[in-house]
């Protein structure tokens, strides 16, 4: 029974990642519907994500220090309730400046209170062997959610909208799709506040986590994070790919526009696509286990480029098959690619008393694209049009992808200097030993 209850709410807490931020990049499925309801251009869309790229930074540093000082289950309750709210106003399609608003409000409620808060209720209810499983299970079932919400999602949609095109048909369709995310938001949030355990002294035990003095945050600490060369490493192998990553939010547009695909086909090719997450990241993860994970995350990002620069380069006049099937490929690699990228931390030898903060630094470095990757996008469009555009910022986001191998391949060969130096330490100090006992 005691089992049971933690499972029940680890599965809350994989509801509430998987729920949290689909609502937030819709435009990812359904890109021109919102910009068709809500009367804004791409660029106003991209500034917008700018501004909520931003407010994700200032937030990732800080959110390990706001956990430890609150409750995370508190924090994890008021974040999906307020990104909730916000949904329902959301749903009103509200004029462009209160749609600023309402961004802002997901910007803090969805990192700066929630990235830690829900890390570290995982990092209490798991016992101390099941760390591993809990972890890859998190990110692997937040994608199953994500992917059957989304299911429902174009359901509801392309019923609503019944083969119509008007503004009216599509204004409400989209409108049921955000109520239908508003409200799973609201009740995971109940749910949390009512059956995940406060964070206590008992959890902590529970889940076999010492208890340690908190760390103080002084010129000493930053200065062993700043110094270390493998967070600099990491936090670059993150910043590109995570940048490749982020293409994706662009690719139902794409679709749409260039290729001239109905909106409800659209969505059902980027559920597709959020349907290959299980795939890329379970079969890389099998993969790095057998060959490694930097080689399997640099092959990764190698067919990514291939398949980026392809899409960009292909004309729109072959046939629409062609375009889906490139899509679909394209999720199971970027899918490979962010089920890897973290798996790298393990190899940095960072101090347990700065694992916090350095994960902080990490994502605050590695998640940059969340602020200048809709700049890039909003520049390409301006400058060469929409449909050259989209194709010169995927051949773009093709050659980011090829920098990301080689930050990988520079990161694998400092580990593995690294590890030398370490047996070269050890055994001199072997040596040393030897000696002094010897004489």
């Amino acid at each position: 029974m005691n089992n049971f209850k933690r499972y029940f709410q680890f599965l809350l807490i994989v509801l509430a990642a998987g729920s949290i931020y689909p609502l937030i990049y819709l435009r990812s499925s359904y890109q021109e519907t919102i910009l068709q309801v809500f009367n804004m251009t791409n660029e106003q869309l991209n500034g917008i994500y700018s501004g909520l790229g931003l407010a994700f930074l200032a937030g990732y540093f800080p959110s390990g220090w706001i956990a430890d000082k609150f409750s995370a289950k508190k924090l994890l309750f008021v974040s999906m309730f307020m990104c909730g709210l916000a949904g329902i106003w959301f749903a009103q399609i509200p004029n462009y400046s209160t749609v600023l608003i309402i961004f802002i409000i997901w910007g803090i409620f969805a990192v700066f209170t929630f990235w830690a808060s829900h890390l570290k209720l995982v990092k209490l209810i798991a016992k101390k062997e099941e760390e591993g499983r809990f972890f890859g299970i998190l990110d692997g079932g937040r994608g199953v959610v994500e992917a059957i919400l989304a299911s429902i999602a174009i359901f509801i949609f392309s019923r609503t909208l019944g083969g119509s095109e008007s503004l009216e048909a599509s204004r409400q369709a989209l409108q049921a799709v955000i109520y239908l995310y508003s409200i799973v938001m609201l009740v995971v949030a109940v749910l949390v506040l009512l059956f995940v355990k406060e964070n206590t002294e008992k959890a902590a035990e529970l889940s076999d986590v010492p208890k340690t003095a908190p760390m103080k945050l002084n010129a000493a600490t930053l200065k062993k994070i700043f110094t270390n060369k493998l967070v600099w490493l990491l936090g670059s192998v993150i910043l590109f790919s995570y940048a490749v990553f982020w293409s994706n939010f662009y690719l139902g547009g794409f679709l749409q526009t260039n290729i001239e695909i109905d909106a409800v086909t659209v969505g059902t090719v980027m559920l597709i696509f959020l349907w290959t997450r299980p795939i890329g990241g379970v079969g890389g993860g099998i993969l790095a286990d057998k060959f490694g994970k930097s080689s399997i995350l640099m092959v990764a990002l190698a067919f990514a480029a291939l398949l980026y620069i392809t899409l960009g380069i292909l004309p729109s006049t072959m046939p629409q098959m062609t375009f889906k099937i490139l899509v679909i490929l394209i999720g199971v690699m970027v899918f490979t690619i962010r089920g890897l990228y973290w798996a790298l931390l393990g190899d940095c030898e960072i101090e347990p008393s700065i694992l916090g903060l350095s994960i902080g630094f990490i994502s605050l470095l590695g998640y940059l694209p969340d602020f200048f990757w809709p700049v890039i996008n909003t520049n390409f469009t301006t400058n060469l049009g929409n449909y050259q555009g989209q194709n010169a910022f995927f051949i773009f986001t093709g050659a980011i992808a090829l920098v990301a191998v080689v930050c990988t391949a520079l990161f694998k060969a400092a580990v593995k200097k690294e590890a030398n130096l370490k047996v070269e330490r050890q055994q001199n100090e072997n040596i040393r030993k030897a000696v002094t006992t010897s004489v």
